[in-house]
C-alpha cells in the first residue's frame, strides 16, 4: 500500500481476553517523526469509520500477526471526544495470549494505526520552530498493538477484578453482596 503511514498512540485496558483503549488521542503532540511532529484533530476518523471498511488489528503492523478485524466483529472501533477507541477480543492463540501477557506485565505500552490522509486531510504549520503536521481526515487501515508509541500521552494498562483490592472496604462489602445475590 503506497503512501500508507503508521502512528503509535494508545491507552489500553485488558480484562479477560478483551483489550480496549485509544489507538489515537486527539489534540496531543507526537514524538519527533523524523524532522516533524504531528497532531490529530477531533473528528479525523469520522468519514473513514462511516465507510465501514474492514479494519484489522495486528501486532507490530505485521500482517502475519492478525489479532482481529471489524468484519468478523472481533474488533470494534468508535470515535469519541478523546480519540479513536477500540475494543478487541483477543484470539485464543499463542500470539493472543503472548500479547495479553506483555500488556499485563507492562512490557507493551502502546499501539499504532496505519493510515493514509484523505485528499486535503492534512496541513502543515510550525510548533516551537519545528514543522507540525495536523491530520484532519484519515483513512484507517489497521490498529496495531506495539511497544513503541509515537504519542507520549498514551499508556497500556491491564485491568482485572483483582484491581478492586485497592478500593474502599465498603465497596468490597457491596461487591460481595452482589456476587452472593444479597440486597444492598
Amino acid at each position: 500500500m503506497d503512501n500508507m503511514e503508521r502512528r503509535t498512540a494508545i491507552e489500553l485496558r485488558a480484562s479477560g481476553n478483551r483489550v480496549e483503549g485509544y489507538a489515537a488521542v486527539f489534540d496531543k503532540f507526537s514524538e519527533d517523526l523524523g524532522g516533524f511532529i504531528e497532531r490529530i484533530e477531533r473528528g479525523a476518523f469520522t468519514r473513514s469509520l462511516a465507510k465501514k471498511k474492514d479494519v484489522v488489528a495486528l501486532y507490530d503492523h505485521e500482517p502475519r500477526n492478525l489479532l482481529g478485524r471489524t468484519s468478523s466483529g472481533t474488533l470494534r472501533l468508535s470515535e469519541d471526544t478523546r480519540g479513536l477507541h477500540f475494543s478487541l477480543d483477543m484470539p485464543n492463540t499463542s500470539l493472543g495470549r503472548d500479547v495479553l501477557e506483555l500488556v499485563g506485565r507492562g512490557d507493551v505500552k502502546g499501539a499504532s494505526f496505519a493510515f493514509r490522509t484523505a485528499k486535503g486531510g492534512d496541513r502543515w504549520t510550525q510548533q516551537d520552530g519545528k514543522p507540525l503536521r495536523i491530520l484532519s481526515e484519515i483513512n484507517l487501515f489497521d490498529v496495531t498493538i506495539t511497544s513503541q508509541p509515537a504519542y507520549p500521552d498514551t499508556s497500556v494498562v491491564k485491568r482485572s477484578m483483582m484491581c478492586v483490592e485497592n478500593l474502599d472496604p465498603l465497596y468490597h462489602y457491596k461487591l460481595k453482596l452482589r456476587v452472593m445475590g444479597g440486597a444492598l
